[in-house]
C-alpha cells in the first residue's frame, strides 16, 4: 500500500467511530499492538526531542526501506507514534520524504489532543521525515 493509501485505511477506521473515547481507545490499542523495539535502541540518541513524553524511534533501511520501531512510556503517545510508523514504516526515503501527511487532521486528531501532545506528535513526525531526507541525500552520494 502506498502512503495515501494507508491514510485512507486510517481514515476510514476513525470514521466508523462517532465518539473520542472510542477513537483514543482505539490510539491506545494501536499502541499496545506496536511491535516492542529493540531495548538497545532506547538510547537519547534516539529519543524525540519536543515531546513531553519519553519517545524513542529508531530506523533501518532495509531493501531500500526505512523500517521505524518506535516505543514511549506513555499509552497516548505510543498510540500516536504507532499511527505514523503505520503509515510510513515500509516505504522509500523519497516518499517519506515527499509525503503529505493529512490522516491527522482529517480524523480530528490536531484539534483533540492537547497542545503539548499535538506539538509531540509533529515532532514524532518531522524525525520521521528528517530520517527519510537524510537516507535521500546518502543514497545519492
Amino acid at each position: 500500500m502506498t502512503i495515501n493509501e494507508k491514510q485512507d485505511e486510517l481514515i476510514s477506521d476513525f470514521s466508523f467511530m462517532d465518539e473520542w473515547m472510542d477513537k483514543y481507545e482505539y490510539i491506545i490499542q494501536l499502541g499496545k499492538d506496536l511491535p516492542l523495539i529493540d531495548p538497545k535502541y532506547k538510547t537519547d540518541d534516539n529519543l524525540i526531542k519536543g515531546c513531553q513524553s519519553q519517545v524513542w524511534l529508531h530506523t533501518d533501511l532495509v531493501d531500500g526501506k526505512l523500517i521505524f520501531t518506535a516505543d514511549s512510556d506513555a499509552v497516548i503517545t505510543k498510540g500516536l507514534v504507532s499511527l505514523l510508523v503505520s503509515v510510513l514504516s515500509g516505504h522509500t526515503p523519497k516518499e517519506i520524504a515527499e509525503s503529505e501527511i493529512y490522516f491527522i487532521d482529517e480524523i480530528g486528531l490536531r484539534s483533540h489532543l492537547s497542545p503539548t501532545r499535538s506539538n509531540g506528535l509533529l515532532s514524532m513526525l518531522k524525525q520521521m521525515k528528517i530520517y527519510g531526507i537524510a537516507y535521500q541525500v546518502k543514497s545519492q552520494q
